[in-house]
């Protein structure tokens, strides 16, 4: 879900990290990258799923714990000869004091974009959908409100945030009196609609998860199939995802190994275990869970060009000005994807996610290098919120 804005960071319903949603340090300005449809893919993998104390991304991990803003972290980092590590510290239970388990699943919130966005590419590649076409074709007289026509918005800019529709999530502002009910995306669309434009189609750039819920519908429309289940078919099956799955519907567990994930308002606020939560609200948006290593494995792949045609491929990496995505500014963002600057120099491919109980920020280079983060709750300061975007910046440059 999105972040709200700062420096208040209200309990709002949350799904990506708008504002600051790749991790980007205070030098992390996103650029464009050329002629990334010809990516070659990295060394296989050499797995190791070990803690190693003395290297940079431990110690930064152990500093992200420290104090009350994260009680847990897990860091997967794949360095340019392919080996791969898996990072923990803290604990992933406040009660029981245990460790966090080295392939724990934690929601991804807005990482789910990229899975629906690669899905509705696919099926441009496959004639079934255009990407210049209003989105009017496909889900007919549902998309209407206050300076707000689907005829005169195309999937490209549903994809791109630069639909102008508004974001459902900036209206519903408390968290915990939701935090088991279930939405029908449909319900989303319609909280969206009671707002006004955020401006004309193609004339600017707002991340809205609302864009997204109309991705999932756009493309469950057109496959005549629940989008989790395409998600699951064509990309979690295709990249060969072990601990990546779509909660089934009504299902507010995490299966399998996880940390628990907290949440409160304030940095001295009251911490609510929100492990259990029904990710509805989220939907197509934001409603995944995998791990950091499964988010490696699904990047590098999509910017292998394993999941897309190459014609596709350089759609989704074409970027726009994204001024509003970070609290830096000069952010780029593409179908579902972005670009970080690295202060060691060079471009990463990123994107990030933010839902009750968890954050998760990670990027691919071209030259083989992967680092995904995920931290037990989301910031409540964005001090907190950079301290995990250099994390990630060191897991990638150390």
């Amino acid at each position: 879900m999105t972040e709200p804005s700062r420096p208040d960071l209200k309990h709002r319903i949350r799904l990506s990290g708008k504002r600051f949603a790749v991790a980007v340090t205070a030098v992390a300005a996103l650029t464009g990258l050329a002629g990334a449809a010809n990516l070659t893919s990295a060394a296989p993998e050499a797995e190791a799923a070990t803690s190693r104390p003395h290297s940079a991304v431990q110690g930064s991990l152990d500093k992200l714990v420290q104090g009350n803003s994260f009680p847990g972290a897990i860091a997967t980092v794949r360095d340019r000869s392919g080996h791969v590590r898996t990072y923990t510290a803290g604990v992933a239970d406040r009660t029981t004091g245990a460790r966090i388990a080295p392939d724990g699943r934690v929601r991804i919130g807005s990482n789910t974009k990229p899975f629906t966005s690669t899905v509705v590419l696919q099926l441009v590649g496959e004639g079934k959908i255009g990407l210049d076409t209003p989105i009017e074709k496909y889900l007919p007289g549902m998309v209407r409100g206050n300076g707000i026509d689907g005829r005169r918005i195309t999937v490209r800019q549903v994809l791109q945030h630069t639909s102008g529709i508004p974001d459902y999530d900036d209206i519903l502002v408390d968290f915990l009196p939701l935090q088991h009910t279930y939405w029908e995306p449909r319900e989303m669309v319609d909280v969206a609609l009671r707002r006004k434009a955020s401006f004309p189609p193609g004339k600017g750039w707002e991340y809205s998860n609302t864009n997204y819920i109309l991705a999932g519908l756009i493309a469950q429309k057109v496959t005549g199939r629940p989008i989790g289940e395409e998600i699951t078919r064509r990309v979690i099956n295709r990249a060969g995802l072990r601990d990546t799955y779509w909660p089934a519907l009504g299902d507010q567990r995490i299966l399998g190994p996880h940390p628990h994930g907290y949440y409160k308002t304030t940095p001295d606020g009251k911490e609510a275990d929100v492990t259990e939560l029904d990710p509805s609200l989220g939907w197509s948006a934001g409603q995944m869970i995998s791990t950091p290593a499964d988010l490696n494995r699904f990047f590098t792949a999509l910017i292998d060009g394993k999941l897309l045609k190459p014609a596709q491929l350089k759609e989704m990496l074409t970027t726009v000005d994204a001024p509003d995505f970070d609290v830096v500014g000069g952010s780029r963002y593409g179908l579902g994807i972005a670009q970080l600057k690295l202060s060691c120099g060079g471009t990463a491919w990123t994107h990030g996610g933010d839902i009750f109980g968890f954050e998760t920020r990670n990027a691919v280079t071209t030259d083989g290098r992967e680092a995904a983060i995920a931290v037990t709750a989301m910031p409540t300061t964005i001090d907190d919120a950079k301290r995990v975007a250099h994390s990630l910046d060191t897991a990638l440059c150390s």
